[in-house]
């Protein structure tokens, strides 16, 4: 155990709850909390499995706050959870031998379409229109879990705006959606950081501490949510994923 500075745990404990409050519902924490993690001049490397491993307490807090609430299709869900679970082990062990950069320009994109499908089809994600899964939905939503598992553990900023859009996309309300996304989020970042501990780059006093401020973050995002409903969950939504395009755009464009 290394001494830490009061000034470096309250930075961490306020970083933590800010992007926990965020990420509790639509993702997107990571762009408080990994940079927030950056600060502490901790490597690279350990940086990225010490942010995991906040996140995970962050992942599960929230997925057990839906899931006590009754937001999350607890079947469809626990399908979809091994899926993300072994794509996110292969995307972090994957980044230790390929960059990730190459993967920013499309993340961009991507992130551009989500953002102004969501602007325009205003009534989307107000009122739940799944009905159960084809042949065709059951096989895409499969790879879709898997692919932005293997994402959040090889990259990760966006990822749960993908995992929300995915479920959207099958007719769920934003609520719902962000309850299902949070389990897959949970399976991704428990994969990640089971990765991140084998390849031992994980600081776990630094990720404690700003992991226990992502708890408290989670629980008061999470139940304004449940609480508010779409009309809060939409235009954060539209936010955060608006907020992650300047952020990977700026990172284009410094490099």
């Amino acid at each position: 155990m290394e001494s830490i500075n009061f000034e470096i745990i309250v930075f961490l404990l306020v970083a933590g709850f800010v992007a926990a409050f965020i990420d509790s519902v639509v993702g997107g924490g990571g762009l408080i909390s990994l940079p927030a993690m950056m600060l502490t001049g901790l490597p690279l490397n350990v940086v990225l499995g010490t942010n995991k491993v906040a996140g995970t307490m962050c992942s599960i807090t929230s997925t057990l706050s839906f899931l006590r609430s009754g937001k999350i299709d607890c079947k469809l869900a626990a399908c979809l959870f091994p899926l993300s679970f072994i794509g996110s082990v292969l995307g972090a062990y994957t980044v230790r031998h390929i960059p990730s950069e190459f993967l920013k320009p499309l993340v961009v994109i991507l992130l551009v379409i989500i953002a102004i499908y969501t602007v325009f089809k205003k009534d989307w994600g107000a009122e739940s229109t799944y009905v159960g899964l084809t042949a065709k939905t059951r096989c895409l939503i499969g790879i879709a879990a898997f692919g932005i598992g293997f994402y959040d553990g090889f990259f990760g900023p966006g990822a749960g705006s993908f995992f929300i859009f995915s479920f959207l996309l099958l007719g769920f309300d934003f609520v719902i959606a962000a309850g299902n996304a949070k389990v897959l989020n949970f399976a991704s970042n428990i994969g990640a950081v089971l990765t991140f501990i084998y390849l031992d780059s994980v600081n776990f006093q630094y990720g404690l501490i700003m992991g226990a401020a992502m708890i408290a973050g989670a629980l008061a995002g999470s139940r304004l949510a449940i609480k508010s409903g779409v009309a809060y969950v939409r235009p954060l939504f539209i936010g955060v994923t608006s907020l992650l395009i300047g952020k990977q755009f700026w990172d284009l464009l410094m490099k």
